[in-house]
């Protein structure tokens, strides 16, 4: 997604990152079973199981995993497991059966958490998770004992949707819309934690600068289609509202609601739109149409794969312990900075 310059420059912040991370971390070990995994004195062969292995963050952060691989000398497999969480289980099986000396996982559902990290333990095999927070001890990693969740590579859940809030605030005070008349659209998949992190940290910024303008949590599956299904009949069942905000877990949720309030009717002036991706809210500023998404946080899902890999070659290499979490830096962007921010639109 950035050009090589931009990358390595990237790539430098995120190993600053990583050390800030550490730092600044509780100072416990990592769960997932890695305190009896043995340094790797040879080739480190590892494999990374993404959930939605075709959607366009996920794309590039597997990319991101394979040029870090490729630097360090690693073999490395990259495995879509979709939104299946019974080949999650199935693949972290034939990955250990393949001799992989680590897994890095992204699970589709994080109620497989604690059988993935046993399977990891019982093969003292290292566990590191991208994205999402999975549990040892539970099916729910928000009523999950810290010490028990296992080590996270990703973006901070309260820094992005803070600077969602944020942006809504700006866009929200220069359309000069009042809170009567205006509806706020929170919608993201509900059982995923850092998705919630997220937007509990968007209302928070926003409700601090601007009281008073009515919310509305809509849960969906984190897709286009299924937001666009959930938003349009939750719009349906507020006929008087004249403004909307949308804002959500991913730019899939933002896209949907746009669109849903595009189909009913609602001129791009009365939407507020503010993405978490970017990858899709680029597509409406490639085009002169005028677009309810007006700005989208930047993640960079190659970032994110890199400093994985990274990550977790110290780990096997050099017996350096997980960060409890460590995090990506992240870039707002609209319709007139995206492309000089690095955003690559398929």
């Amino acid at each position: 997604m950035f050009r090589t310059y931009r990358h390595q420059a990237a790539a430098a912040g995120l190993l600053l990152v990583l050390g800030l991370a550490t730092g600044c971390s509780t100072g416990r070990e990592s769960t997932g079973g890695d305190a009896s995994v043995a340094p790797v004195s040879g080739k480190i062969s590892l494999t990374y199981l993404q959930k939605q292995g075709d959607q366009e963050y996920f794309i590039g952060e597997a990319a991101g995993a394979k040029a870090k691989a490729a630097e360090l000398g690693i073999d490395l497999k990259v495995v879509n497991l979709g939104n299946d969480a019974n080949k999650t289980v199935s693949e972290v099986q034939s990955a250990i059966a393949q001799k992989s000396n680590g897994l890095i996982i992204v699970v589709p559902d994080p109620a497989v958490g604690p059988q993935v990290v046993q399977t990891a333990k019982d093969a003292k095999v290292a566990l590191l998770t991208s994205d999402d927070q999975i549990c040892a001890s539970g099916p729910d990693p928000a009523s999950c004992a810290k010490s028990d969740l296992v080590a996270r590579i990703g973006f901070s859940g309260a820094q992005m949707g803070g600077e969602v809030g944020k942006r809504a605030v700006t866009e929200y005070q220069k359309a000069g819309w009042n809170p009567a008349d205006t509806r706020i659209i929170s919608a993201w998949k509900q059982d995923v934690t850092v998705c919630g992190d997220r937007v509990k940290a968007a209302k928070e910024a926003f409700n601090a600068a601007v009281p008073g303008v009515q919310n509305v949590d809509v849960a969906t599956d984190n897709t286009p289609t299924g937001a666009q299904d959930k938003i349009a009949a939750t719009v349906t069942a507020n006929p008087g509202v004249k403004n909307w905000i949308v804002w959500g877990c991913n730019d899939e949720n933002v896209q949907g609601g746009v669109t849903a309030l595009q189909n009913a009717g609602f001129k791009a002036d009365n939407v507020i739109g503010v993405g978490l991706g970017a990858y899709l809210a680029c597509k409406d500023w490639s085009g002169d149409k005028p677009t309810g998404m007006k700005a989208a946080l930047f993640i960079n899902g190659k970032d994110v794969g890199a400093l994985a890999v990274q990550t977790m070659y110290d780990k096997l290499k050099n017996s350096k312990d997980f960060p409890a979490e460590a995090f990506a830096p992240t870039t707002m962007v609209d319709a007139a900075t995206w492309k000089t921010a690095g955003v690559t639109c398929s």
